[in-house]
């Protein structure tokens, strides 16, 4: 059965690699994204790209507005916009700071307030929110990603009980180590950050370690096959680990105590 798909986040990577098998699978798309001109492929596979900056209140209510004047409904909104602030917390600037939980919380949130009534009418609706292992684990200098996925994978819980009763299910998607854009972003962010200061010699490492674990990194296909099996289950489940190191790293992290997960942590560091 066709349903309507909004996804953020789709001029590339994980996005990108999923609404083509969604299209491909007869939905109809509506890819959205800051870099509408990345998303001419989709509109020549059949997705109705449209341009929207998270940040922006204007842009957020104009994609939902288009949707439901076009198609009358949503059934399944997929908040995977999202990027990574890495460097100390002491060096980082609290602006860097505000814009990573703008984009990674409180845009995410907005568009959901937005599309929620329309589901709630429809008595039927698929969330899905893309955290991160990242939200289950922790590194050093990686406070303000780890704490806006931390904050979402709460959020995504509370959605998930409020809106049980009218039938919409909010699902939360764990990606692990997955071939895209973000590590090498990171990575830039990073050095910029920290990369002259005090925590130099451990930025170094951080580097190096994120380079390491792009070589092992599970391909977007695997994302894609991920959202495509939730988008088409009867009931699916609240989590979703996927790719690389994710379900090993969430499980270390529930059966360990702190000290000893620092350890393992550090240890992956020298």
């Amino acid at each position: 059965m066709s349903k309507v798909i909004l996804i953020t986040g789709a001029s590339s990577g994980m996005g990108k690699e999923t609404a083509i098998q969604l299209i491909k699978q007869g939905h109809k798309v509506y890819p959205v994204a800051r870099r509408i001109e990345n998303m001419k492929d989709l509109e020549e596979l059949g997705a109705f790209p449209i341009p929207m900056d998270i940040t922006k209140e204007t842009d957020i209510q104009n994609v939902v507005d288009m949707v439901i004047q076009k198609e009358g409904k949503i059934d399944v909104l997929w908040n995977n916009a999202g990027y990574a602030v890495y460097g100390s917390v002491e060096e980082t600037p609290i602006a860097e700071a505000r814009r990573q939980f703008e984009v990674n919380l409180f845009g995410l949130a907005s568009l959901t307030q937005k599309v929620i009534p329309i589901m709630r009418q429809s008595n039927k609706g698929l969330i899905i929110n893309t955290s991160s292992v990242g939200g289950r684990i922790y590194a050093p200098l990686g406070a303000w990603y780890h704490a806006s996925k931390h904050a979402l994978e709460g959020w995504s819980d509370c959605l998930r009980l409020e809106l049980k009763p009218f039938n919409i299910d909010v699902v939360i998607l764990q990606p692990g180590a997955i071939a895209t854009e973000l590590g090498e972003v990171g990575r830039k962010l990073i050095v910029a950050i920290s990369g002259n200061g005090p925590y130099k010699e451990i930025t170094n490492d951080i580097v190096q370690l994120t380079e390491k674990f792009e070589t092992r990194s599970s391909p977007t296909s695997v994302i894609a096959e991920a959202i495509s099996k939730i988008v088409n289950a009867k009931k699916p489940k609240t989590r979703y680990k996927v790719g690389k190191l994710s379900s090993t790293s969430v499980f270390l992290r529930n059966y360990l105590g702190d000290k000893l997960f620092d350890k393992i942590v550090m240890s992956q560091l020298k």
